[in-house]
């Protein structure tokens, strides 16, 4: 969750929402790590997330990540929380809830509804107060 934070930490640098992600396999190999882009790729779904995946695929040469665990400061919203459905990832540890967006436990639970043919494990609040602070910071300062 360090190395996200730092991720984090380069997106508000950047003037992005701070939010950052890192994708690790089963054996504890960093496949990918990236922070929310959608201003200076002009693409609504440069989520830290969504390209964190990309380049994990990329990486491994298959759309499915398998056995990956996606480290990330901000709960996913449905995007995000939708593609680590499809791209089977096992495993999602976040840091803080997001109570405006959030597609995992707090205003929808789409990593684990069993209607869907893929559930992740979820760890959420490491690093919690460290992650929800660099957010409410970088919006303190655009206010």
């Amino acid at each position: 969750m360090e190395m996200a934070l730092a991720e984090a930490r380069q997106a508000a640098e950047e003037g992005e929402v701070p939010v950052g992600a890192v994708l690790v396999s089963a054996e504890g190999e960093i496949l990918a790590r990236a922070h929310n882009r959608p201003i200076a790729l002009c693409d609504p779904t440069a989520h830290a997330e969504i390209l964190a995946l990309r380049e994990g695929a990329r990486k491994l040469g298959n759309y499915r990540l398998l056995g990956t665990t996606l480290y990330v400061t901000l709960e996913p919203c449905p995007m995000c929380a939708g593609a680590l459905v499809y791209a089977r990832v096992a495993r999602l540890v976040f840091g803080a809830r997001d109570p405006r967006f959030g597609a995992c436990v707090s205003l929808y639970r789409l990593v684990t509804d069993p209607r869907l043919n893929h559930r992740l494990e979820i760890t959420e609040g490491v690093l919690a107060e460290d992650c929800a602070a660099l957010l409410k910071e970088f919006f303190r300062q655009r206010r």
